[in-house]
């Protein structure tokens, strides 16, 4: 009855039959059985049926879901009886339950997608002269929908359109006008089909960019499991969902999610107030501080439905915002979730200063620079450090000392050392004058020793090291223990200590094991890896160390290129040294 093409939805009036006898007419026509139209409407399907004995016929009825309901039932009535030698197809949008083998047509791969965008290119001068990445990037966008890759490469150039690139395009959806507006054409009349069911898990999938799985949609609909995948396989005949039933996730296509969101804003908000509630909670049970690091594996397993909700929490309630982060930090710290840690601190710290809340804002100003320390960034810790310090002119002289701590670490990146010596005994001074042995102290303690030992006065970087790791066992504070540990093990390497190193190393592999930190695991396996390179001894041994350092060197690489870490190049410099050594033996 209608089509959709670059300048908006068509009325089709000829070649379509609006109504089921109107099609068996046409069917009779095709028959040469004329006249068929005038026989009762009861005796027209028997008559044709007649028509058809003897014959071998391939019948096609295009687009059934234009019929009513009751009509559709009627024409499935009338192929089952076909006369034998004739066949059907029928495609349709709606899935129907018929005695008939139904094939679901699913989005086109990418190999097939981009042969059609390459194809519609030979028409289009704008779409020829797209890039390869922007063509990668329509079909991630339409997801292999090929009516939406048809609708988006056509806006390119039409007249009267200002689109010029794919994303422009893409764009274009969101304010596409009555009539021309692809979403509502291709689900439009799907929407009033769903079932309640349907309606809440398809609500909830909005939130998701990835595989959700089957026991975060249950939890955001309150429905139970079974009844919530039930839903959820009946989307997925109907090619609505992209689905892996055997891992129990499933997808919405983006575009998809973006007209429920407009269609079911009241489904969309009731699942999301659930999403952000159920995260909420799983934040404060398996979050906070590291001390709490066995319980990070729990928020591991569920960081996809977590991270869901994060937006959400950046524009509701304040106090839970920064209650969040402040128990995400170390969790996203340790597992090495840098990039989502950068964005949320960046976010909750803009949020506070809308609301005048000076103390969140400087505290994730610290965080959002602690990033920036970890990536070896060192103008933006400074300008972290700066806010931070702004944010905190009325607040505590514990505050003001982590301020200066951070404008320390940058001082040292840009190797000023003098600087960063001069801020972290001001910070040291600070933490001393509150409580003298607190894991603070031990932390600026740290800090100094990491400067000396940049600034290569190994006897005074020990001598804090040393100090800092004792406060730091005094305060059963594990993760510091492992890393000052770890400390100590890259100063007996440049001391070229290496049996020392390499025992140091060790240990501080075991305890960062524990407490799960990928950045020190990722430096221990390094340390251990230099120190076995560089010890001497038989063929044989050396041979089995080898071995055991490349192991090593392979996981401290893997480690740091997730982490998109400063010292990969340094870690990949040591892997192939030892490859070279190896197969030089």
């Amino acid at each position: 009855m209608r089509e959709l093409n670059a300048d908006g939805e068509a009325k089709l009036t000829d070649f379509t039959r609006p109504t089921y006898l109107a099609m068996l007419d046409e069917l009779g026509k095709e028959l040469g059985a004329d006249g068929l139209e005038k026989l009762a409407p009861d005796e027209r399907p028997n008559e044709l049926r007649l028509a058809l004995a003897g014959k071998k016929a391939l019948i096609i009825f295009d687009n059934l879901e234009t019929l009513p309901e009751d009509e559709r039932t009627r024409l499935f009535q009338f192929l089952s009886r076909l006369p034998e030698g004739n066949k059907a197809i029928v495609t349709s949008r709606r899935r129907t339950d018929v005695d008939a083998r139904i094939v679901r047509l699913d989005r086109l791969a990418r190999d097939e997608a981009l042969q059609l965008v390459n194809e519609l290119a030979t028409r289009n001068t704008r779409l020829n002269r797209t890039s390869q990445q922007e063509r990668d990037s329509l079909y991630a966008i339409t997801h292999g929908n090929p009516l939406f890759i048809r609708w988006i490469a056509g806006q390119l150039g039409r007249e009267g359109s200002q689109c010029r690139t794919i994303a422009e395009a893409c764009a274009f959806i969101d304010k596409a006008p009555k009539g021309n507006d692809p979403l509502e054409y291709i689900f439009g009349d799907l929407l009033e089909t769903f079932t309640a069911d349907e309606t809440k898990v398809l609500a909830a999938l909005t939130y998701f960019s990835l595989p959700a799985k089957l026991q975060w949609i249950a939890d955001m609909t309150a429905l139970p499991e079974r009844q919530a995948e039930t839903a959820l396989e009946d989307l997925t005949d109907r090619s609505i969902l992209i689905s892996n039933l055997e891992s129990r996730t499933f997808l919405l296509p983006p575009l998809t999610a973006k007209f429920i969101r407009t269609l079911r804003p009241e489904a969309v908000t009731q699942t999301g107030d659930a999403l952000t509630d159920r995260a909420y909670a799983l934040v404060m049970q398996y979050g906070g501080g590291s001390k709490d690091y066995e319980k990070f594996p729990m928020l591991d397993a569920d960081w996809g439905f977590i991270s869901a909700a994060l937006p959400r929490l950046l524009t509701g309630d304040s106090d839970r915002l920064h209650t969040v982060s402040s128990e995400l930090y170390q969790f996203l710290n340790f597992t090495g979730r840098w990039d989502d840690w950068l964005w949320f601190s960046e976010q909750a710290e803009t949020r506070a200063l809308a609301a005048d809340d000076k103390e969140n804002a400087g505290w994730n100003a610290f965080r959002t620079g602690m990033i920036y320390y970890f990536r070896n960034q060192p103008d933006e810790v400074l300008a972290c450090a700066a806010r931070a310090t702004e944010h905190w002119q009325n607040s505590t002289p514990r505050n003001k000392a982590i301020a200066i701590q951070l404008r320390g670490l940058g001082h040292k990146l840009n190797k000023d050392y003098s600087a960063a010596i001069a801020a972290h005994r001001e910070a040291l001074e600070i933490r001393r004058s509150i409580s003298p042995e607190s894991l603070d102290v031990a932390i600026s303690l740290n800090d100094l020793a990491e400067a000396e030992h940049a600034n290569k006065d190994y006897p005074a970087a020990e001598r804090d090291f040393r100090e800092a790791l004792r406060i730091a066992k005094k305060n059963n504070y594990k993760e510091g223990v492992a890393e000052i540990t770890g400390n100590l093990a890259e100063l007996a390497l440049d001391r070229e200590q290496w049996a020392e190193a390499e025992s140091l190393a060790r240990e501080a592999l075991a305890l960062a094991e524990k407490v799960g930190r990928q950045e020190l695991i990722a430096s221990d396996c390094h340390r251990i890896a230099k120190a076995l390179l560089k010890q001497s001894g038989s063929t044989a041994s050396f041979k089995l160390a080898l071995q055991e350092a490349l192991s090593l060197s392979r996981r401290a690489v893997e480690i740091y290129t997730r982490l998109r870490s400063p010292y990969l190049q340094s870690a990949q410099e040591t892997l192939a040294e030892i490859e070279a050594r190896s197969a030089s033996l």
